[in-house]
């Protein structure tokens, strides 16, 4: 990356970040009806949130898959994919062009600059290496993710960042269910480790629609949705459905989710071989009222920055909770480890969540377990870009720039903090759907 400033930590340990300007209406601002202004957030790969192998969410799911990580992102280097993907991020400009010119511009220059604020363990690795698609496994089952959820582009399409990865899905599905593979008394005698499974987090490409969800969905489930790790959900009728993530739901209005996700649709997927659990992002307020005409069958807040938005903040759970209840939605909220995305939008300070050696999340973890939902979300297993990986990172300095990472921690601190809640939320729930007499999926 060019014009960067001589070697010193991107944020000290135990330093707040500064607060927005203007409110929590400030943090607003860069969302558009075409989404966050000046950053185009797709590409996220394989998540757990995120998974590359992924790049994406993880999530604590249902008792029986007790983390679900959403959005792994793909990564790539020269060894596997003759280039550098994602680890080159380039720098975002600003969406008000009179600020671009004080910050940064062109595109980090691995292996010493890459686009994070932290350095993996594994280096900078393609989501293609075999051995980097085992040990991502390992780390999630040590977790005790249940779920995962990739990050997913139509054959053809793909972020501006990087390229198409549905070739990968058969390996990652395979490789996943490997780890289904395990002996019922081998789990016992690790904990009750769950094992992962593998859903899909849609991202919004080009003409992402009704119609062309149809085909999405058909796809997928026409191509992975007999394989022992496709993950389905069971629902309280007891019928076991696909469930997908939609980001940037907002993006479509809700009369073209309506022709698919009614059952009175114009070209209506319900009662079809193709049904499915369809959950809606939600980041404004007014958003739950578009997701309920819609059509869509539950609501996950995505973002791992408290007060970012209406949906992630963790004040409003309870109220968008009871909000879903009331229309029988499933409310899936999204914790993270932290956020930090300077190293590609340096003008995003405001922003920062500082880890706080694990205090952030087991903050947010917290305030999801009090909402009591079915599911909670992972932000992310190894979203790099934004520092909210739970995946391991190690102390890095170069040149140019010393990298954060966990200390005076081990590199596994989030994998062990994701299992000792992942375990508590199990137990939780358990309890909760027996005093109200629900089902536990």
């Amino acid at each position: 990356m060019h014009g960067k400033p001589a070697p010193r930590p991107l944020l000290e340990p135990g330093v707040r970040p500064r607060p927005p300007r203007g409110g929590k209406n400030a943090l607003r601002a860069p969302f558009g009806r075409r989404g966050w202004k000046g950053s185009r957030r797709g590409g996220r790969g394989l998540s757990a949130s995120a998974l590359p192998l992924l790049s994406t969410p993880a999530a604590l799911a249902e008792t029986s898959a007790c983390g679900r990580i959403p959005r792994p992102r793909w990564y790539g280097n020269p060894q596997f994919d003759g280039k550098y993907i994602h680890w080159n991020h380039p720098i975002l400009k600003h969406w008000d062009p009179r600020l671009t010119k004080n910050y940064p511009q062109g595109k980090h220059s691995p292996p010493d600059d890459i686009g994070s604020s932290f350095y993996p363990e594994l280096g900078i690795y393609s989501s293609r290496d075999p051995s980097v698609i085992e040990t991502h496994m390992k780390q999630m089952y040590s977790a005790s993710i249940g779920v995962l959820a990739l990050s997913w582009y139509p054959p053809g399409t793909n972020d501006e960042n990087g390229e198409n990865t549905d070739d990968l899905v058969p390996t990652i599905l395979d490789k996943a269910h490997k780890y289904n593979l395990k002996e019922f008394s081998e789990l016992l005698g690790s904990g009750g480790v769950f094992l992962p499974q593998v859903t899909f987090h849609i991202e919004p490409y080009s003409n992402r629609d009704d119609q062309n969800m149809y085909k999405n969905v058909k796809y997928i489930i026409d191509k992975y949705g007999n394989h022992p790790a496709f993950y389905r959900y069971k629902t309280k009728t007891g019928t076991a459905l696909p469930m997908f993530y939609i980001y940037d739901s907002y993006i479509t209005k809700p009369e073209k989710w309506a022709n698919l996700l009614t059952t009175t649709g114009s070209q209506s997927i319900r009662n079809s071989p193709y049904d499915a659990l369809f959950i809606a992002l939600l980041v404004e307020s007014k958003h739950r009222y578009d997701i309920l005409q819609a059509g869509f069958d539950g609501i996950y807040t995505y973002f791992a920055t408290n007060g970012f938005t209406y949906g992630s903040s963790y004040e409003n759970w309870a109220r968008i909770k009871s909000f879903c209840d009331q229309f029988n939605l499933l409310f899936i909220p999204s914790v993270g480890p932290g956020y930090i995305d300077t190293s590609i939008r340096p003008w995003n300070a405001q922003n920062t969540r500082n880890r706080i050696s694990g205090k952030y999340y087991e903050t947010a973890l917290g305030a999801a377990l009090h909402a009591h939902p079915s599911v909670i979300s992972i932000t992310s297993f190894n979203e790099w870009h934004e520092g909210t990986q739970i995946e391991k990172a190690i102390p890095k300095r170069t040149s140019s720039t010393v990298y954060l990472d966990y200390r005076p921690h081990k590199p596994s601190l989030y994998l062990e903090l994701t299992r000792r809640w992942s375990e508590k939320y199990s137990k939780e729930r358990a309890t909760y759907a027996l005093d109200q007499k629900l089902p536990v999926s």
